[in-house]
């Protein structure tokens, strides 16, 4: 008993109340990240759309992101933290209403694309406010609790809409709102501007928005882990967006489908937080080449399923990649991060999540349609392979980078990536998971 009370003080104790607001809203919002979960299931069995077409309605949730996380990032070091992610919140709550009041193919468009850029407008800001209230020392164990915090929400929720979707899907749209809506208001009431105390000066170059764009496009390094990144969230989307419809085609219920992606939730909130402690003086090449492997065996493996029980299988085997992905990814991008431009260069790599929410679903759904789902599963396992390799190759160049910044005593942060999934989703994670899209 004291051992386990011994690692909840450890794994609890000391962090600032504001975090634990921030904690709450995250806890609070995935709770009802219903509609991203839902939305391929909705539009293909509800409103009758093609494969093509909700691939291009998710797509364009995608398409919104990038312009949102771009914008976000902007606005979070020149407007502040907290006016960012409390008009995002407000502007996503509304848009969910409307998009699920939304009929014709044009206006479910538009209403997933502004959604989109509400929704992940908020998390440039989020990882920034984090990043501003706890100490450096603190962060590995915050951000693995907020992202243990994103999961348990996505599990729940996961299962919740399978039900909830048996009473109207209308219902979905309406309580993603208001868990929305909430953390707007928790935002709002109990948590501060935390830019002006914390962040350090940033220079004129780097303030002004040529200038950063300029830094971003010429740092090699950071940019090549970028689009590494971005080749394995369009492989992990296809959770969202291929899977439910592969589901739904072996005859298997939405309810099935929440059931079974719940699984990724629940593992990660039962093994996340001991990860880190097993990855601890690893090679991170070596972790993340593993970690892109394993993913791609999961999503692989998927070609062949047929059952709940296979599906599941699968869901538990990319989870493990994923697990070991995003605490390796994540104090990666810290040390490659430059502090004075902490929004960012968290805009910049969440841009990539939000590149792969717009591509992925199209090209998911044409892969699908024209040349089988077979193909389609069987090419995620390839790029999983092809991504192994290149972060074996990429890795002494980056780990050199990192050491020359260490050395030049130039502060690292965390950047906040993108379950959520997701779940929006998530999004999810600074030098702990990175946070997958997932629903808002």
């Amino acid at each position: 008993m004291r051992t386990v009370q011994g690692w909840f003080r450890d794994t609890t104790g000391g962090l600032p109340r504001t975090f634990w607001y921030l904690w709450t809203g995250t806890l609070i919002n995935r709770l009802g990240s219903f509609v991203l979960v839902f939305l391929a299931i909705y539009l293909t069995q509800e409103r009758d759309f093609s494969a093509s077409q909700a691939g291009l309605v998710i797509g364009l949730w995608g398409v919104g992101g990038a312009v949102g996380t771009t914008i976000g990032g902007t606005l979070t070091d020149r407007w502040g933290r907290r006016p960012t992610l409390f008009t995002a919140h407000l502007g996503a709550a509304t848009m969910m209403v409307a998009l699920g009041l939304a009929r014709p193919l044009w206006a479910v468009a538009l209403g997933a694309l502004l959604l989109g850029t509400f929704a992940e407008a908020a998390r440039p800001a989020f990882g920034a406010m984090m990043v501003d209230v706890v100490p450096e020392k603190d962060r590995l164990r915050a951000f693995s609790l907020n992202y243990w915090a994103i999961n348990l929400g996505f599990a729940c929720a996961a299962v919740l809409a399978g039900v909830a979707a048996q009473s109207g899907y209308l219902l979905l749209f309406l309580v993603d709102a208001t868990t929305t809506l909430v953390t707007a208001l928790i935002i709002f009431t109990r948590v501060g501007e935390t830019r002006s105390a914390h962040a350090g000066p940033v220079s004129k170059g780097a303030a002004a928005p040529a200038g950063a764009l300029r830094t971003i496009l010429t740092d090699r390094v950071f940019l090549g882990f970028v689009a590494l990144n971005l080749f394995g969230a369009v492989v992990f989307l296809q959770h969202i967006s291929m899977l439910p419809i592969a589901m739904g085609d072996s005859g298997l219920s939405p309810a099935t489908y929440g059931s079974v992606i719940a699984l990724n939730g629940v593992l990660i909130v039962v093994g996340q937080l001991f990860v880190p402690k097993l990855i601890k003086g690893r090679s991170r090449s070596h972790v993340l080449s593993l970690a892109a492997l394993v993913m791609g065996v999961g999503f692989g493996l998927t070609a062949f399923a047929d059952t709940a029980w296979l599906y599941g299988l699968t869901v538990l085997i990319w989870t493990v990649g994923e697990m070991l992905n995003s605490p390796s990814n994540a104090t990666l991008i810290a040390e490659l991060s430059p502090a004075a431009l902490r929004g960012r260069y968290q805009g910049a790599f969440s841009l990539s999540w939000q590149l792969a929410g717009a591509t992925a679903p199209v090209l998911g759904g044409l892969v699908r349609e024209h040349a089988g789902n077979t193909a389609l599963w069987l090419g995620c396992a390839v790029i999983g392979a092809v991504m192994a390799v290149a972060h074996l190759v990429s890795g002494p160049a980056r780990e050199r980078r990192a050491a020359r910044l260490r050395t030049a005593g130039t502060p690292v942060t965390p950047v906040t990536v993108v379950r959520t999934p997701v779940p929006e989703a998530a999004e999810a994670a600074a030098t702990a998971p990175a946070e997958p899209v997932r629903a808002s």
